[in-house]
């Protein structure tokens, strides 16, 4: 079995368990069936130091962005600026990015204009985005059609929101990726829109370090729990689990074609 955790945070991982060594981790999630990983940047500063780990694994790849409730910054980053450090081989999209209305008040125009950037930087090197909304579907769909977005397309990540904005998503050449909180009993209306997405449209991932899916929810997530992930899903969609692992890697290499498959 080959599944892709097509979203994680590497470098934040509580390895306490594996005594501080990322390698044991990634060695547990291979013995899973977990063996390819997507580290996501959400912070410029961060970035370096995740595409240093791309670089020492083969089964890593990278992206950069700034998540859209990160303050903690001296400048925002110009389209270019983003598009150049996306100019690293091992650079697969452009994110996380996009809105969050849950964790920012008042007004967030620059939110917006920090998504749009991203997506532009996005269209001039041809790589596919990756996008965070919460509290923010109208905005989030509206922008992602304003610039043109469907060019590059990309994912939806850590999907949380109902079946008519899914619909909107597919619609515009995303895909939908479904992290722990579809395991949680109380996300009833998400499994419901999980039933819907097309196996063919549908990723996996983690978030880890967060969100750890049943029957770990409450404790440090980690690469290798999207096989409970996965699990769920096929089940929920009436397929083996193999199955499922076969088309959302699929999905993943054919969403990212600068991925190294890594068989």
């Amino acid at each position: 079995m080959f599944l892709v955790d097509s979203h994680c945070h590497l470098n934040q991982l509580d390895l306490s368990k594996y005594s501080g060594d990322l390698s044991k981790a990634l060695a547990h999630a291979d013995e899973l069936g977990v063996k390819h990983f997507l580290c996501v940047s959400t912070d410029l500063k961060e970035f370096h130091e995740i595409a240093a780990l791309a670089k020492q694994y083969l089964q890593i790849s990278a992206s950069v962005g700034l998540h859209p409730n990160e303050t903690n910054i001296s400048h925002e980053p110009s389209a270019e600026e983003i598009a150049l450090l996306a100019q690293d081989e091992k650079v697969i999209a452009i994110g996380e990015t996009g809105l969050d209305y849950y964790r920012s008040s008042g007004d967030v125009e620059w939110q917006r204009e920090r998504f749009r950037q991203h997506i532009r930087a996005a269209k001039s090197i041809s790589k596919p985005i990756i996008v965070h909304t919460r509290f923010a579907r109208e905005d989030t769909l509206n922008i992602l059609k304003e610039e043109n977005a469907s060019a590059v397309g990309g994912v939806m990540h850590c999907f949380t929101e109902d079946w008519e904005t899914a619909k909107a998503a597919l619609d515009l050449g995303f895909v939908i990726s479904f992290s722990g909180i579809v395991t949680f009993k109380n996300a009833q209306d998400l499994q419901e829109v999980a039933k819907k997405v097309p196996l063919d449209l549908m990723l996996v991932e983690t978030d880890s370090p967060y969100l750890a899916p049943i029957p770990y929810r409450g404790k440090p997530n980690e690469p290798a729990y999207v096989r409970y992930v996965a699990e769920y899903l096929a089940e929920l969609k009436g397929v083996s689990v193999v199955e499922l692992a076969e088309q959302t890697t699929k999905t993943f290499f054919k969403i990212f074609p600068h991925a190294i498959h890594n068989k």
